[in-house]
């Protein structure tokens, strides 16, 4: 009999909002595995930390964390390979990741190359956008409101017209774009409706707004909300 392989969302930072499914299938593994740099600690590690019972058995899958070199396909077909081996020896793997697997998560890589050989679960985690909307309380959308996701290294052209479009606007991966986005928001007359956030829900969370960021300074775990209404809550009269 195979084993179940459980891809688990551990949410943004804070190790109380992972959820309960999540936690039982983290408790009940024989194998967890997690991405991590080529140095250094795994963040969807650290977030799951106080919920890994004691002697588990860990496997660190490291890899380039920078955008050219990923996702890192040879690290994820060895990856793959390691845990199909445990799987087929009857083990119960959790892969943790960080927000939600299906949402810019590294879980579907992983995916792609077992479910279809194997019985596969995903626990969706809560997601960065959701937590920095309760962290700045800020609602995202309301009623009809169109909700568009934005990655900030998108080109000029097309976050123009993606901003146009919509409603509500979360601007993620943001790092050394910020200062590009803000100039972009500033042109468009959206900066006194946006909201920066970094490192949401962790220890060293911060909200600010946008004229008080350093640019120099933006992590890579930084967003920006922003309600073309100011409020997702305002009544509209297209709506």
């Amino acid at each position: 009999m195979t084993g179940l392989l459980t891809g688990i969302g551990v949410g943004p930072g804070d190790p109380d909002l992972i959820t309960l499914k999540a936690l039982k299938r983290l408790q009940a593994a024989d194998l967890v595995c997690y991405p991590a740099p080529e140095v250094g600690q795994s963040l969807a590690r650290r977030i799951a930390a106080p919920h890994i019972p004691h002697g588990l058995e860990e496997y660190a899958i490291r890899m380039p964390m920078v955008a050219s070199r990923f996702p890192a396909a040879k690290i994820y077909d060895e990856a793959a390979l390691r845990i199909g081996a445990a799987l087929d020896a009857g083990r119960n793997v959790v892969v943790l990741c960080e927000g939600d697997p299906f949402f810019y998560g590294s879980f579907m890589y992983l995916y792609e190359r077992l479910a279809k050989s194997h019985s596969v679960e995903v626990v969706p985690g809560i997601s960065s956008p959701m937590a920095s909307a309760a962290a700045l309380g800020a609602p995202l959308v309301s009623r009809n409101d169109i909700l568009t996701v934005l990655p900030a290294p998108l080109e000029d052209a097309e976050l123009r017209a993606r901003l146009a479009a919509s409603d509500g606007i979360v601007i993620m991966k943001i790092g050394r774009h910020f200062a590009r986005i803000r100039d972009l928001l500033r042109e468009l007359g959206l900066e006194d409706d946006a909201r920066y956030i970094e490192h949401a829900t962790m220890e060293n969370q911060r909200c600010l707004a946008l004229s008080e960021v350093d640019p120099e300074t933006v992590p890579y775990f930084s967003m920006i909300l922003l309600h073309k209404r100011g409020e997702a809550f305002l009544e509209g009269s297209e709506l």
